[in-house]
């Protein structure tokens, strides 16, 4: 099990590299745990008698997962983009709604760079 300093620069760090399987489950997470906050709210507009304010913390909530979600998939896509040798700001593309999805498939699917790059040493670690 991983220690909580490697889950904080996984998520949050834009340093190092990270492998295609850890970007496709990190981003595979990052997904579905807004999509949980979002599920919960639609089942508190649907008319259902709970506590009130239940609606508003779900709506928090589902903005609060989502906003670091934006930064999480930032962070992972810069380091995925370090394993192949470039640099960060081609994440950018990540979010160029044609072009976002080609740019996922090609870092979840091509290898990096088998040996150390200017970005790091090896995969799955801080550069």
């Amino acid at each position: 099990m991983p220690d909580s300093s490697q889950l904080v620069w996984l998520f949050f760090s834009v340093s190092g590299r990270v492998s295609r399987a850890a970007y496709f489950l990190a981003g595979l997470l990052l997904a579905i745990v807004p999509a949980f906050f979002l599920y919960r709210l639609m089942l508190v507009s649907d008319g259902t008698t709970l506590p009130q304010g239940e609606g508003q913390m779900w709506a928090f909530a589902f903005w609060a997962a989502f906003l670091v979600s934006i930064w999480s998939n930032v962070a992972l896509g810069i380091k995925r983009l370090h394993d192949f040798g470039q640099p960060g700001i081609f994440a950018a593309s990540l979010f160029i709604p044609v072009v976002s999805i080609v740019a996922f498939v090609v870092l979840c699917f091509f290898p990096g760079d088998p040996g150390p790059n200017k970005y790091g040493p090896r995969t799955n670690a801080p550069g």
